[in-house]
């Protein structure tokens, strides 16, 4: 598989789930991975576990909520790289799980800041260099709670239906330049958000989660890099301002 031969992507979140996963498929179909996340040690690691697997992949610390860090992260790859084709703006946390007037005003502040105010951050650099290029391709994660209700999740859901409406926006301003913009929305993925450390589901709630897809599992990361790799690639070449939903079925019924 070498559909992204040749080519520089940009992950986001790359340290662990989806965007390990996407970081790992992109580097085996060709692709000089440039791995970003906040953990410094599991970005090492992972960056480290694609090129034992034979992939090329770099690390950089990043935290999306600082601008600066952003523009300079998209300047450096197109300074070493001489080009950026490809840009996955993955990271993303959950918040917690409460009544939206138990949310609070600083935890909606910071799930907005990291998923939807640090997709920005990413995004506005990214399409200046892509524009200058003349094509590229950008996904944006946002979830299934960006099309609809999350009970209990009132800031999550708010930052991903933003990422919705950007991605569209970014679509419509950018595809007279050749540059592609989608977002993908995972069900209940079994990521570290879902089911590790930082998961805000245990026992009933994830429980809930497994028997809400008709095909009765969570997703695994690499089914959701699978779409981000088709939306990345020449195969989608006529796809933008689309958003694809990846769920078992969840949304099936809504």
């Amino acid at each position: 598989m070498s559909e992204l031969a040749g080519k520089i992507a940009l992950i986001t979140g790359a340290a662990s789930g989806i965007g390990l996963a996407t970081s790992e498929l992109m580097a085996a179909a060709g692709a000089t991975v440039v791995m970003a996340d906040l953990d410094q040690e599991a970005g090492n690691n992972a960056a480290a576990s694609v090129e034992r697997s034979g992939g090329r992949a770099v690390f950089h610390r990043l935290d999306v909520r600082d601008a600066q860090a952003c523009s300079a992260l998209v300047e450096s790859v197109v300074e070493r790289f001489g080009h950026l084709d490809v840009a996955f703006n993955n990271a993303g946390i959950s918040g917690s799980t409460s009544l939206t007037e138990d949310q609070g005003l600083e935890l909606w502040q910071r799930v907005l800041d990291v998923n939807l105010t640090g997709v920005f951050h990413c995004l506005v650099p990214q399409l200046r260099a892509m524009r200058a290029a003349g094509k590229g391709a950008i996904v944006n994660t946002a979830s299934i709670a960006g099309t609809g209700g999350a009970a209990g999740a009132a800031a999550y859901s708010a930052s991903k239906h933003g990422v919705i409406g950007l991605t569209r926006t970014a679509a419509l301003e950018y595809a007279k330049h050749g540059i592609r913009i989608n977002a993908v929305c995972p069900g209940y993925i079994e990521t570290p958000m879902t089911v590790g450390d930082r998961s805000i589901f245990t026992g009933p709630h994830l429980d809930r989660a497994v028997s809400a897809a008709p095909m009765r599992r969570l997703g695994r990361p690499q089914e959701i890099a699978e779409m981000v790799l088709w939306l990345c690639s020449d195969r989608s070449s006529y796809v933008t301002g689309g958003q694809h939903i990846v769920d078992g079925g969840v949304t099936a019924s809504c």
